[in-house]
């Protein structure tokens, strides 16, 4: 499956300089997908020569033009939606569903940067001086190392890719070895759209190498990293050598709260959506979900009713709406997870084991806890699985403290029919993002991000692409 694919180097698909693989394992099955080719030392360095050389080009490449080229590389990837859903099902285990609208996200992402492209405004400042002129401007920060996780491979490199390009800057991306097919497929619509050798770049290989090579070289000027907090520090401490600027979206561990005023048939979706999607494994997934004493019992029964209808499987199978985990690792920490917080005292309400009838695939059932305290290890590691803790509350003050009590801070959820409610809750929430009576929360045309250990700098919205920019300002005597 890779083999038509390998480095992209100065707009070509080559071998590395060792011509060495690793396998790639489909979660469904087991089975290896194939072999996708494993970089060098050598070739990260040909990589940054090349993003030096494409950094050039692109940023004296004129905006509409740019804009051109970023809007094409979004018509193609709806064009081949059904081809980059297929890599997702089978690289991490998506159903075939989920990974189209990524790709509908991820389009969408191309084609708001293609707009911002057009929109680096600059301003010109009243200056103190009758003979002088205030101007400040925006220019591209220079090339971008893209680290991109395995969890959402397409919308997570499109975020970097497209905001990267639209700001003038040349990037080099480096997929997850878990999920490098549907990058290389992103990055190969980069080229077949028009992107001019150099601007856009590939490494794919063993990650923590290529990313410390990538990080200790002078050429990269910026770093844009979706990932773990962990790995988010030691990644912030490397950059910290070279002063390099730094975008970072880490960890989550998002509160779902529910009043007892809200519509429990519409809560109850939203939190079925959101909490199963990729079947946990998203840093805006609510893990730790909140419901008004009152309401407890008739949320978790209805929670529980809806859980039951979804179906387990292959991501292949049209009818799948829950695929396996992405890895043996991812499973093994759930069942772990598991375990630990039944051993803490919590009762399993559904699921808590591998499901029946799979003797191959990294499947894990849908599993509902009660009896559950705050200071319970669920309540403060991301599950990053389909695990779901439930606990109550008495009132609004209660709840708002006990939600803000946590190191992370990307996303919240609220559940409510109060327009007073909606309006403080998400006012007091510590976190980046939050998201009231619907489950989207990631959306092209809004900003992106997180608060407290889960990082800063914002993704999406007319904010992300300053990250990627610098500010000169010049004061300019109109008298030689």
């Amino acid at each position: 499956m890779y083999e038509k694919f390998g480095q992209f180097i100065d707009g070509k698909w080559q071998h590395s300089e060792k011509k060495e693989t690793y396998e790639v394992i489909n979660p469904a099955t087991e089975e290896v997908l194939g072999h996708a080719s494993k970089a060098t030392p050598a070739d990260v360095d040909r990589a940054l020569k090349s993003a030096a050389k494409g950094l050039e080009v692109w940023k004296k490449t004129a905006p509409w033009k740019r804009s051109s080229i970023i809007r094409k590389i979004a018509d193609l990837i709806r064009k081949k939606q059904d081809v980059l859903a297929k890599w997702m099902a089978l690289e991490v285990g998506k159903p075939l569903a989920e990974g189209k609208g990524e790709a509908g996200g991820s389009a969408d992402i191309f084609e708001w940067n293609s707009e911002e492209t057009k929109r680096i405004y600059g301003q010109t400042v009243e200056s103190r001086f009758e003979d002088t002129r205030v101007h400040v401007y925006y220019q591209p920060v220079g090339v971008v190392a893209a680290l991109v996780p395995w969890n959402f491979p397409l919308v997570l490199a499109s975020r970097k890719i497209s905001t990267a390009l639209a700001a003038g800057c040349s990037v080099i991306c480096k997929p997850d070895v878990i999920t490098p097919g549907t990058v290389m497929e992103l990055v190969d619509i980069c080229r077949e759209a028009g992107v001019p050798p150099g601007v856009v770049n590939l490494l794919s290989g063993d990650p923590p190498s290529i990313a410390s090579q990538l990080i200790s070289s002078d050429i990269v000027k910026k770093i844009s990293i979706t990932g773990s907090t962990r790995v988010g520090k030691l990644i912030l401490k490397q950059a910290a050598d070279k002063v390099q600027r730094v975008t970072m979206e880490l960890s989550g561990h998002s509160p779902f709260i529910v009043f007892d005023d809200a519509n429990l048939q519409k809560a109850t979706d939203m939190a079925i959506s959101s909490k199963y999607r990729n079947n946990g494994q998203v840093c805006i997934s609510p893990n730790r979900f909140y419901i008004q004493e009152n309401k407890k019992k008739e949320f978790v029964n209805l929670f529980i009713e809806k859980t039951k209808k979804l179906k387990i499987g292959n991501g292949m199978d049209p009818d799948v709406q829950l695929g396996p985990l992405t890895t043996q690792k991812r499973l093994n920490e759930v069942e772990a997870l598991v375990e630990k917080t039944k051993q803490e005292g919590a009762t399993v309400l559904l699921g808590g084991k591998r499901p029946a009838g799979f003797n191959k695939g990294f499947y894990y059932e849908p599993t509902v806890f009660d009896n559950v305290q705050d200071d319970f290890t669920i309540m403060k590691q991301e599950p990053f699985g389909p695990l779901v803790p439930m606990l109550s509350f008495k009132t609004f003050d209660e709840v708002i403290e006990r939600a803000n009590n946590n190191d992370l801070g990307l996303c919240s959820y609220i559940c409510t029919n109060s327009m007073e409610q909606a309006h403080r809750a998400s006012e007091l929430m510590e976190t980046g993002t939050v998201a009231v009576n619907t489950p989207l929360v990631a959306i092209a045309e809004a900003p992106f991000g997180g608060i407290k250990q889960t990082g800063y700098g914002r993704e999406g919205g007319s904010m992300a692409i300053k990250d990627y920019l610098n500010v000169k300002y010049t004061h300019l005597g109109i008298k030689g």
